[in-house]
């Protein structure tokens, strides 16, 4: 049938604007079924005659699966190809590996530095989502007591991984109410892993040798009822692992071809560190929506999240911190004054290299939608009538008891303008480079210093 419009599926919902879907009415909740951003089973209140002529038509193009017990870890509903296009929306979930047979020891160290691990950038705390304890221990109950111990050490969602049927059932059971994945599910045990994952609530990674048994395999599951799947695709290199997630998100995307329709896993095996993070970079550019690292390492986990969170920010809006006076430090009312763009990485690099220097000092941050320095001037954004405007607005006279402003030295040629729209104040030019902070404060507000 031919795709239809918000205003088409909203004639076919209750139109009682209860809310219950997360949207404020039911025109909103239209418009992301028409998107392909939310499922009809959301609508608690959907008319039979609703899901007969909706049906599939109103399902994301890639199957969202939440894990945790808050629910807060996503994979899939992805809706374009290309970030440019419009935006990726659920990011790559990183996963750190452990066996059940390694020493006792080895785990906790694993459990306790994941558990601990965040980096904060521009504002984001970042860590690790979920925990990967695979069986290789001979004793079928070492799975579970490895899931449990994770569960209850880190509250991560987990990824059990065993061809042992018991062994999985046991660890389900263990980790009940985590809202975790389990598998592999292939062809020969995906009935008994269903009902497995069913009891416990958790979702399935299903596997097969190849993409024809491997949607002949999630084509039957969705039609008997089960839907939640993760799929791992059977590779034996980096290309052919690029060329598996591209033709799903392709196929999916392009064509809603269904039982291709789904996130992603994949577990990187390789030790050395260089290739594991080419593999986890794949992943993360190229549709990954589980990245399974095979150790905890610090060093890598930074540069890879911050790849993540470059590639999972809107292109078309900048992240951004609130408009307004900040304290850096502890300043007083004779402390200096700076001001830059309200664009987040500038705001925490230069607030972090004036906090590092030792001063206290106030950063005077006017909206420049989020743009750059060098960006927001030429845009018209930054300028010496605007900042002066924002300061007015903020009451900034009244804040502060010292009469100079430090402004960016990329746009010394602001001075006179901002001298005029702020009368009694003297502007100072600082660096260009945020780097030469420190130095510059050294040299121009010593008396200021702890």
């Amino acid at each position: 049938m031919a795709k239809l419009t918000g205003i088409q599926i909203q004639k076919l919902l209750p139109k009682t604007n209860c809310k219950e879907c997360g949207s404020n009415t039911c025109l909103a909740f239209a418009m992301k079924l028409a998107a392909g951003k939310a499922e009809l089973s959301e609508c608690p209140y959907a008319s039979e005659e609703a899901k007969a002529v909706l049906g599939a038509a109103s399902e994301p193009p890639v199957k969202g699966v939440y894990f945790g017990a808050d629910k807060q870890v996503k994979v899939g509903e992805e809706t374009c190809l290309y970030r440019h296009e419009k935006t990726f929306v659920n990011q790559t979930v990183f996963a750190i590996n452990i066996n059940d047979a390694d020493s006792a020891e080895a785990i906790e160290q694993t459990l306790d530095s994941v558990a601990k691990y965040e980096l904060t950038r521009v504002g984001e705390v970042l860590r690790v989502e979920m925990l990967a304890i695979t069986h290789n221990a001979s004793a079928p109950e070492a799975l579970a007591a490895a899931a449990e111990n994770a569960w209850q050490k880190t509250g991560r969602p987990l990824i059990l991984y065993s061809s042992d049927v018991k062994a999985l059932a046991a660890a389900a059971a263990a980790v009940k109410g985590s809202n975790s994945l389990i598998g592999p599910a292939t062809p020969e045990n995906a009935a008994e892993l269903v009902e497995i994952a069913k009891a416990n609530a958790h979702a399935l990674l299903v596997t097969a040798p190849d993409l024809n048994a491997l949607v002949a395999l999630t084509g039957k599951l969705k039609e008997d009822g089960f839907n939640d799947l993760v799929l791992q695709f059977q590779t034996s290199s980096l290309a052919e692992q690029f060329q598996a997630n591209s033709i799903a998100r392709k196929a999916a995307l392009k064509t809603a071809y269904k039982p291709l329709g789904y996130a992603s896993i994949n577990f990187i095996k390789s030790g050395d560190v260089m290739d594991a993070s080419v593999a986890a970079i794949t992943e993360i550019t190229k549709f990954g929506g589980i990245c399974v690292l095979p150790e905890f390492n610090k060093a890598q986990l930074a540069g890879l999240m911050a790849l993540r969170q470059n590639i999972y920010t809107d292109p078309q809006k900048p992240i951004q911190v609130e408009p307004k006076l900040y304290a850096i430090g502890e300043p007083t009312k004779d402390s200096p004054v700076f001001v830059t763009t309200n664009f987040s990485l500038t705001y925490f690099i230069v607030s972090g290299e004036i906090e590092n220097s030792g001063l206290s000092a106030w950063l005077v941050i006017p909206e420049c939608e989020g743009m750059s320095v060098l960006t927001a001037w030429a845009a018209g954004k930054f300028s010496g009538a605007s900042i002066g405007k924002f300061c007015k607005e903020i009451g900034l006279d009244n804040q502060v008891n010292t009469r100079e402003i430090v402004i960016p030295g990329y746009v010394a040629q602001i001075s006179g303008e901002l001298e005029e729209n702020m009368p009694g104040w003297k502007v100072i030019v600082g660096t260009q480079e945020a780097g030469d902070i420190e130095s510059f404060v050294k040299a121009r507000f010593a008396q200021h210093l702890k």
